[in-house]
Formats: C-alpha cells, sequence, structure tokens
C-alpha cells in the first residue's frame, strides 16, 4: 500500500504538480539550450573544469538537486501535511536494512564489472588516481550524491508516483509515466549526446527498475539504495570526458565510445536478475496486483489502518 500513503497528508491535487511541473520545465528548458548552444556539452564541460577545477564543478551540478531534495520533503511536510516517512515506504518506519542492502549489493557489482573491465581491456583505461585529489572528491561524492540520488527517488517514485496513482486510481500509470520521465530528464546529459538517443533504453529502463522495485517493496529504500550506489560508486571509480560526472577518480576511461550491448545488457539481463534476487529475499508475491492493480479508495485505506490500530 505505498502509493496509498498519499492519503495521510492533506490531499490537494494540485499540490502534487507544482514541483514535478517546476522541475520538468527546467529539465526542457536545459535540453533546449544544449541542442542550440554553439558549444556542445563536452566542450563546455572542460572549460568549466578549466577554470574551476573538477570538485567544484561536481559541487555545481549536484547542489540544485540537492536544494531539490530539501525542496521535495519540505513541500511533503508543510503543504501535504504528510510525514516523511509515509513519503518513503509503507512499513512503520524505514527499514535501513533494505537501503544498505541494495547500496552494497549493486554497489559491489558495479565495482566488479567495472574492475573486471579494467583488466580485460587495459588500453581502454589510464590509472588517475592521485590521494590528495581524490580525498576532497570522495568527501564531496559520499556527502552529496546521495542527496542528489534521493531527490531524483522522492521526486519520482515518492512524489509523483503516489500523486499519479492517487489520481489515476491504479498503478500501471504512475509506473510508465515516472519512468519514462525519470528517462528523459537525462536527455541532456553529454552521455546521450556523444552515444546518441539509442542510450535512453538504458536510462528509461533504469526508471522501470527503480518503479517496479518501489511497488513490489511498497517502499523506496532498496531504490534509494541502489540509485546511491550507482551514482557514487562510477564517481569515484572510473571517468571520461564525455560523462555527466568528470572528477578525479582512480580511473579514466580513454576509450572512444560507441553505443553497445553494454549500454542493454543492464536493462534486459542484469535487472531481471536483481528483481529475482530481491523477490526472494523479500517474499514478493502479486505481482499482477502490485504492479497494474487498482489503488484503493481514500475510506478504504482508512478503514483498514483503523482496523489494523485496533487489532493491536
Amino acid at each position: 500500500m505505498y502509493i496509498e500513503q498519499g492519503y495521510r497528508g492533506n490531499i490537494g491535487i494540485w499540490k502534487y504538480f507544482v514541483i514535478p511541473i517546476g522541475f520538468i520545465a527546467f529539465m526542457v528548458m536545459n535540453y533546449v539550450l544544449t541542442i542550440n548552444s554553439p558549444v556542445n556539452v563536452e566542450d563546455a564541460m572542460a572549460a568549466m573544469i578549466d577554470q574551476f577545477g573538477s570538485n567544484l564543478v561536481l559541487i555545481m551540478l549536484l547542489i540544485p538537486l540537492v536544494a531539490g531534495f530539501f525542496l521535495v520533503l519540505g513541500w511533503t511536510y508543510l503543504v501535504h501535511g504528510q510525514s516523511i516517512n509515509s513519503l518513503t515506504t509503507s512499513r512503520p518506519k524505514t527499514d535501513w536494512s533494505r537501503i544498505f542492502y541494495a547500496f552494497f549489493l549493486w554497489g559491489g557489482i558495479t565495482a566488479i564489472f567495472t574492475l573486471i573491465d579494467v583488466y580485460a581491456s587495459p588500453e581502454d583505461y589510464v590509472l588517475n588516481f592521485n590521494l590528495s585529489k581524490f580525498i576532497p572528491l570522495a568527501i564531496i561524492a559520499i556527502l552529496l550524491i546521495p542527496l542528489q540520488t534521493s531527490f531524483e527517488e522522492y521526486l519520482f517514485r515518492g512524489h509523483m508516483m503516489q500523486g499519479l496513482g492517487i489520481l489515476a486510481k491504479n498503478r500501471w500509470l504512475p509506473l510508465v509515466i515516472t519512468s519514462v520521465l525519470f528517462g528523459l530528464m537525462h536527455i541532456a546529459n553529454p552521455e546521450v549526446e556523444k552515444l546518441g538517443l539509442g542510450l535512453m533504453v538504458y536510462y528509461i529502463g533504469t526508471g522501470f527498475f527503480l518503479g517496479i522495485i518501489t511497488l513490489m517493496d511498497e517502499g523506496l529504500e532498496l531504490a534509494l539504495g541502489f540509485h546511491a550506489a550507482n551514482n557514487l560508486i562510477t564517481a569515484l571509480l572510473v571517468t571520461a570526458d564525455w560523462t555527466a560526472f568528470q572528477t578525479n577518480s582512480i580511473y579514466r576511461d580513454v576509450s572512444e565510445p560507441s553505443l553497445g550491448l553494454d549500454a542493454f545488457i543492464p536493462v534486459f539481463v542484469v535487472f531481471p536478475i536483481l528483481l529475482v534476487v530481491f523477490s526472494r529475499k523479500y517474499k514478493w508475491s502479486n505481482w499482477k496486483e502490485r504492479l497494474i492493480g487498482d489503488v484503493m479508495t481514500k475510506e478504504k485505506f482508512i478503514a483498514i489502518q483503523d482496523g489494523n490500530s485496533s487489532s493491536v
């Protein structure tokens, strides 16, 4: 009953559209400016890094999204009158063990895959490690990247998922819309400019994966841990001149990028395997109902909650 947690606030459908519409407008403006700019994204990033340094540029990229994290939480608490816990999960309290499990599972897989690729294709990587530069990067990344990824989770899989679900009275529509919008949010990334729109399969596919685990697990915890690990480990391990996060990481990818199977294997192979792992560990069932079933009415939700309270 994760989507129904939205009933715990002061319902007003308009309240669910202010932040998403503002964010989408910002992203559309950013995309329009990007495609109409006389300078490509890669050259613009290089110029900024030359002027300010990669750590400061990373902070500049992350700060607006970190501010968005606090904006979503503040809006939920102050305008919706809804607790942060009910935006996070259907459980009585946030399950941090789920967050850490997803974080270390995907962080470990990401690190292993990266190191295997470094070993298998040493000509594609240069050891970039410099302790005096890596330590500031690690501090910045550990402090800010989890807030950046949490903003995206709370906005798409939390705020928007609950609002669209309550409005549509079903689960499949918010799953589809939030997943597609999550993918489109990345369309202005330098990776897309470099590799082409085919990369959107990965971003939208990732959105569906995160949406599925949120609905099946009745909470954001697994998505929060997975997303934080994905961005943090990548930022610390490997960078390239054509990625959104250009950092003083351990390795630098110097290969000529191309859109190959590595962009599709996570979506069509790795993510389905992870769904099996999560489903067995957390004993998921009723897949059809949880993913495409109806969202119960507020009256029924309250009646169930009152019944559960009286039976304790």
